[in-house]
């Protein structure tokens, strides 16, 4: 009985902190999206009235009527997380470190280690290794970060010889890729390594150090108007 009563504490918690963590993610969205209320509340109605009036054609109205909730409810929580996610990526874009943070959420199977490279206009270079090989990630002033590009690549030619390296650079020009499209375009990078490679490649840039690996950084994006400490080594 104790166990059973702890069981379901243990899920009631976990259902109350579920809850908690939506309501807050509605609050912060509707900072960004302030018709995301009723944006949610119009895709719920259209999908109910639509299975509704299917189910009065059938005969069936009660059948299409719950079938219409249950999809009604999916289509709201699709809804609500990209217009969420949109919503993050409009707070993050333009903040130093923003790229960082998107890296760090990437998913199982990356390795992720941000501001490898830096410079006094806080130009900032990332790294993520994974199956596809090294992905440098670039964000800050485009003419400025392809010398910290140039610079870690031809770092990347001496430490991991056989292992493929991709750069990025964060933006919205022209060869840049947005914020928003980094995760899914490292993802779509061809998988050419094997697991034991990609450990072997981790291990030697590890072993190699970077910028920050005695500098302790906040997760997410950089404060605006943080700079490099005195006596930092810049590249």
């Amino acid at each position: 009985m104790a166990r059973k009563a702890t069981a379901e504490s243990a899920a009631n918690d976990a259902n109350a902190g579920r809850l908690k963590q939506i309501a807050l993610t509605y609050k912060m969205t509707r900072k960004a999206d302030s018709k995301i209320g009723l944006v949610i509340a119009g895709v719920g109605i259209v999908v109910i009235g639509v299975f509704l009036a299917i189910g009065f054609l059938l005969g069936h109205p009660i059948y299409l009527g719950i079938l219409g909730l249950l999809m009604a409810v999916l289509a709201m929580a699709i809804v609500f997380g990209r217009r969420a996610e949109r919503a993050a990526f409009g707070q993050m874009e333009g903040q130093p470190g923003a790229a960082a943070a998107v890296l760090q959420n990437i998913g199982r199977g990356w390795t992720t280690t941000p501001a490898v490279a830096m410079n006094r206009s806080q130009d900032v270079v990332h790294r993520a290794v994974g199956r596809a090989g090294v992905v440098l990630v670039a964000e800050g002033n485009p003419n400025r970060v392809k010398s910290l590009l140039a610079a870690e690549k031809k770092k990347m030619a001496r430490i991991v010889v056989d292992v493929p390296v991709h750069d990025v650079i964060v933006g919205d020009g022209e060869g840049q890729v947005p914020l928003k499209k980094v995760r899914t375009t490292l993802l779509k990078l061809p998988r050419v390594l094997s697991g034991p490679q990609v450990t072997a490649a981790n291990d030697r840039l590890r072993a190699m150090g970077d910028l920050m690996s005695n500098m302790p950084l906040p997760k997410g994006p950089m404060p605006k108007g943080t700079r490099m400490p005195r006596g930092g080594k810049m590249r």
